[in-house]
């Protein structure tokens, strides 16, 4: 036996026998003679179970039973009573506590009710560990994995949630930089207060001002109302500036001057308004490339970029797609109620082959899409879209490796210099050839500062 039970009763004999029975099977015991004392206890250390005798001289174990339940109302009580007290100690049982034993006490009834205790308190304690898994798992769901990349994302997440400072997400389109925004503002003492998002690409240039700052009626032409913006209907929160490097150039300079100067100004306003959020900017851009070129403010960049995520694309943490997948089938198998148990080996394999050009997003709905297509209980390659399924067994490498190694990044710089030729710098027919989207390939362009010959001489 083990476990740490807190005996009070205002009878000295009866705590001496309690005590020489419990420690004997290994329990580990302390005394109270009455609630005060027994309160007093509990606030010092905490125990397993209170065993606590109904009816003692002052307050009652009603009382104790009360104010310890107020505290926590999953500590479990067992009541001891005399015989003429059987029903009010029933209702103990109704007000919270675990159980009741009749004195005069049976030591093997005894020892059995503790161990139906402590078998609840087990379950207890398994539950909450549970629930706090759980409660992780909806935050971060998709950005899970035990790759030392993804690790060092976690601990950087968990190291900085807790401050005001911004914070510049980098990634490729589908790697989940609004989940790690979220899981930011989810751990920071900001998490009760809104989380708004706003994805830069996706509104017009003329509309975004408006967007973020609101505006004034009749400030323009459709404006027949005021409009309260992002930044002031987060107040107290965080803002989460999705494909950062899309904004122009005129609407980064007052997003500047808003971070700066901590305070807003709508649209056709007079009133500048006092700002308090936390703002999370992401984007699939190299910015250090764009303030070379012009298209992104160095001062700008430098308030973002305070503290720097950097997310892997899946086809550098290969061994987080297993783990993925199961994730998304168990998830998919919930929604639909199909009763897909897991992924065949050949399927799994074939997965684990992909580039994922669309990272985790493209895998979920990969997943998805297999859960609801697969004709048996697991998945197999047929159940993939064709892409995944005509996969050969393993990509073959058309030359042999030098003992002294490769530099990958010029060789993929070669690599794309060559599609691009072939398909006269159309972006559009170099993708195809190298096995890429469009989005993915434009992203390397940019990584690498490779340009159209004729744009680069100019």
């Amino acid at each position: 036996m083990s476990g740490s039970i807190l005996i009070v009763d205002d009878e000295k004999s009866q705590r001496e026998i309690l005590t020489m029975i419990l420690q004997g099977v290994g329990y580990d015991t302390a005394e109270a003679s009455g609630v005060q004392e027994a309160l007093a206890m509990l606030g010092k250390r905490e125990f397993d179970l209170i065993l606590t005798d109904l009816k003692m001289q002052g307050q009652s174990g009603l009382d104790l039973l009360e104010q310890v339940m107020a505290d926590d109302p999953q500590q479990c009580v067992i009541m001891m009573t005399a015989h003429g007290t059987v029903d009010t100690a029933v209702g103990a049982m109704k007000r919270g506590a675990f159980d009741y034993l009749e004195k005069p006490l049976e030591r093997e009834n005894l020892l059995l009710t503790l161990k139906r205790a402590f078998e609840r308190i087990t379950l207890v304690r398994e539950n909450r560990v549970l629930q706090k898994r759980v409660a992780e798992i909806e935050r971060i769901s998709s950005i899970i994995g035990e790759h030392p990349k993804m690790k060092e994302v976690y601990r950087v997440v968990t190291k900085i949630a807790a401050t005001s400072s911004t914070v510049l997400v980098y990634g490729e389109s589908g790697t989940g930089k609004e989940l790690v925004a979220r899981a930011v503002h989810d751990r920071s003492p900001r998490k009760d207060c809104p989380f708004m998002a706003i994805n830069c690409a996706a509104i017009p240039e003329t509309l975004i001002e408006s967007e973020l700052f609101g505006h004034e009626k009749g400030s323009f032409t459709g404006a027949n109302a005021r409009e309260i913006g992002i930044l002031e209907a987060a107040n107290g929160g965080t803002v989460f500036l999705d494909e950062i490097g899309e904004m122009n150039v005129s609407m980064q300079a007052k997003l500047l001057r808003a971070i700066q100067e901590k305070e807003i100004r709508r649209v056709g306003g007079k009133v500048n308004l006092p700002l308090d959020v936390r703002i999370i900017s992401a984007t699939n851009r190299d910015l250090e490339q764009e303030i070379k070129r012009g298209t992104f403010r160095e001062d700008l960049y430098y308030r973002l970029n305070v503290i720097r995520i950097n997310l892997p694309p899946l086809r550098e943490r290969g061994s987080d797609i297993a783990t993925l997948a199961n994730f998304f089938v168990a998830k998919y198998r919930e929604a639909s109620g199909i009763a897909v148990e897991g992924i065949s080996k050949a399927a799994l394999k074939q997965l684990m082959n992909y580039t994922w050009p669309g990272n985790v997003r493209q895998l979920e709905s990969v997943i998805e899409r297999a859960v609801l297509m697969a004709e048996g209980s697991i998945i197999q390659p047929e159940d993939l879209p064709s892409e995944i399924s005509s996969l050969s067994e393993g990509v073959m490498v058309p030359f042999e490796l030098p003992p002294e190694g490769i530099n990958f990044e010029e060789m993929e710089k070669a690599l794309i210099l060559k599609a691009m030729e072939r398909a006269d710098w159309v972006i559009g027919k170099a993708a195809p050839i190298l096995g890429l989207s469009y989005k993915t390939l434009q992203y390397r362009l940019d990584k690498h500062g490779i340009e159209k010959p004729e744009k680069r001489g100019r």
